[in-house]
């Protein structure tokens, strides 16, 4: 059965293709080897938060609830999506990547009933190991095209205050005020309180309560809508991978198309949090273990 659009709320001719991962999970990766097919279509820039938090900046992190999802918010996240397909050459899927919706996927089903999801998981220990040099700013990307192509497609109210808050951390990282940015990636409810904890403990926690958070969602959501996928199958296998999400869409793609589309993926970056295994604190790693568990890592060992 079809998913019905929200009351009062103009039907859209193409399908929201939303990718669910935590950040350092493959998203990007899943995304442009996606949008490498035809009938695939995104927008030219890492990630679109600002679109997705318009309306809801007073909320304290990205963990929206989906009553947040008002008839005026919806308006304003479908009206984004519809933009860029038409930019886009009309394609039947559009496909986002936004790391944060890990944390509030009720809130995007909310705004999007008829979306699709692809909810990719990583192994933790080598989140761990990639996230934090983010948080240190040590994988930072090129500066100001970066930021200026996000820019494109934030609210112009909007604007001011994400450019405040980027320029703050990253000129405290620069003059070595503080160690790692205040905030990187999803920003979960208990961030905050972690100002003093170790910053391994912080990636941790973030990428469990992304998993965890995404997990109980799509308890909720039919599981006709939502094909997951490990990090590691899709490196090790890109081509098998990509061929059973098509089926799954419903898409047809030349062997040819597949082959180019995936190309690019290698997997030399899979077990590289092996050394983090080996030397995290015990009460660290008893935050990986239980998503670790629900997606079958712990039964390789």
């Amino acid at each position: 059965m079809k998913p019905s659009t929200p009351k009062g709320t103009e039907a859209i001719p193409f399908t929201p293709l939303i990718i669910i991962g935590a950040g350092r999970s493959g998203t990007n990766a899943l995304r442009d080897a996606l949008t490498r097919l035809p009938s695939f279509a995104t927008w030219p820039c890492d990630e679109i938060n600002p679109i997705w938090r318009h309306g809801n900046l007073d909320w304290p992190n990205d963990e929206i609830p989906p009553e947040r999802a008002t008839p005026a918010v919806r308006k304003s996240i479908r009206s984004s999506f519809q933009r860029i397909w038409r930019q886009q050459g009309r394609p039947n899927f559009v496909v986002e990547k936004t790391c944060a919706n890990a944390l509030r996927v009720p809130f995007v089903d909310a705004v999007f009933p008829e979306a699709r999801y692809i909810h990719i998981v990583r192994n933790g220990f080598d989140i761990v190991a990639s996230a934090r040099k983010r948080w240190r700013g040590e994988l930072e990307v090129p500066g100001l095209p970066y930021y200026l192509a996000k820019a494109r497609y934030a609210p112009l109210s909007d604007l001011p205050r994400y450019a405040i808050s980027a320029l703050r951390n990253r000129l405290a990282i620069k003059f070595g005020r503080q160690e790692h940015f205040d905030s990187w990636g999803p920003r979960f409810e208990e961030l905050d309180s972690l100002a003093s904890a170790p910053l391994e403990e912080i990636v941790a926690r973030q990428w469990a309560a992304c998993v965890t958070s995404s997990d109980m969602a799509f308890e909720q959501i039919n599981t006709s809508r939502v094909f997951v996928l490990r990090y590691e199958d899709f490196t090790q296998n890109p081509f098998d991978v990509l061929t059973k999400i098509t089926y799954w869409l419903g898409i047809t793609a030349s062997e040819t198309q597949l082959e180019e589309a995936t190309s690019p993926i290698r997997a030399s970056s899979v077990g590289k949090g092996q050394d983090v295994a080996e030397t995290l604190p015990d009460n660290i790693k008893s935050l990986l273990i239980p998503p670790l568990r629900a997606h079958g890592y712990l039964d390789q060992e």
